[in-house]
């Protein structure tokens, strides 16, 4: 019965001021009616983001005005009859479906349909005065929206992108810390447990990042914050494939791990480049959010450097490795180089 978290304030101001304003203005320009539809739009269109508010402005608007032609054409074809009401309730849901209409529009459709058959049988001009209120509420909620500080959901896409990042960084070194060990069953799960928390905060920063382009869609503030959300799309383009490589890689690990693994000269190699890989991604990381905030790094770190070179540089020597071996270390030297081209930009 209770929502996990309350609709946010702004809106709900938003709304209430959207309410008052279709009241007086429908009754300024629409005198002889309550403008009881008007107020109903109004209520239903403001959404959180204008990009949303927009789509529910058009949806219902259409549903409003496609039901009331269907109303109309079913009189003007079969004539006043009290099952006229029925039949052309449910064939305006049929025509919703057949023009593949989201379930908002269909379901106006009928409701409008329904009410112009009932009511508006008594009141000659009432499928007019629904439409004009109608759309009047929608265009006053849109305006209000649009104009009372619609939020910019954009900050939240930085820190699950960030989220993301450190966490691959992270699993990188565990990874290597296996290699250079002799781990036990447990601990083996334990990396497998781990790694795959990567696949939700991918999914985290994926949503995070269809919110945010919602937000800025016909947003006027957009200009504020479209540099910055662009950078962080194209900084988790080059995460999101490090996901499947990184839990590739420890399943790998996983699977064929055997005690004779640490004898392999070219494990400590590939520890190595898993760390420089891991240095390199939370090099990137930071530099992102350096460009981002310049004002919160007043005095750089002791390591930095202006054009900071990527460590991940040294090539790996290839011994023949032990026939026992060679599917798991080739699969590890193909995900690292693969996630070597991400972190690098090649």
């Amino acid at each position: 019965m209770r929502a996990a978290a309350r609709v946010p304030l702004l809106q709900v101001v938003k709304t209430a001021i959207a309410v008052v304003a279709s009241w007086f203005l429908a009754t300024l320009l629409l005198p002889n009616a309550m403008p009881v539809f008007a107020v109903v739009a109004a209520v239903i269109v403001v959404q959180p983001s204008v990009n949303q508010t927009y789509a529910r402005a058009v949806e219902r608007s259409f549903g409003v005005v496609l039901g009331v032609l269907v109303a109309l054409a079913a009189v003007a074809v079969f004539g006043q009859h009290s099952w006229l009401v029925l039949a052309a309730t449910v064939v305006a849901l049929f025509v919703g479906w057949a023009l593949r209409l989201p379930p908002g529009s269909s379901a106006q459709i009928a409701i409008s349909a329904l009410l112009v058959l009932t009511i508006g049988a008594a009141t000659p001009d009432y499928a007019l005065i629904r439409i004009a209120e109608t759309v009047l509420g929608a265009v006053v909620a849109l305006v209000i929206n649009a104009a009372l500080a619609p939020p910019l959901a954009t900050a939240p896409v930085r820190a699950a992108v960030g989220r993301l990042a450190r966490a691959e960084a992270d699993r990188m070194d565990d990874l290597a810390g296996l290699l250079e060990s002799d781990p036990d069953r447990e601990t083996r799960d334990a990396a497998l447990v781990r790694v795959r928390e990567l696949r939700t905060l991918r999914t985290d920063a994926q949503e995070a990042i269809t919110r945010g382009t919602d937000s800025l869609a016909f947003n006027p503030r957009r200009s504020r914050a479209k540099d910055q959300f662009e950078r962080d799309q194209a900084l988790f383009a080059r995460l999101d494939p490090l996901v499947t490589r990184i839990v590739g890689m420890t399943r790998t690990f996983h699977d064929q791990w055997d005690a004779s693994l640490s004898d392999e000269p070219l494990v400590e190699g590939i520890a190595e480049e898993l760390r420089r890989a891991a240095h390199d991604l939370r090099l990137l990381v930071r530099h992102e959010e350096t460009a981002a905030n310049p004002k919160r790094q007043t005095t750089p770190a002791p390591e930095a450097e202006p054009t900071p070179a990527p460590a991940l540089t040294r090539p790996i020597a290839l011994p023949e490795p032990n026939v026992r071996h060679w599917v798991l270390l080739g699969a590890l030297l193909e995900d690292l180089r693969r996630i070597r081209e991400e972190v690098v930009g090649e």
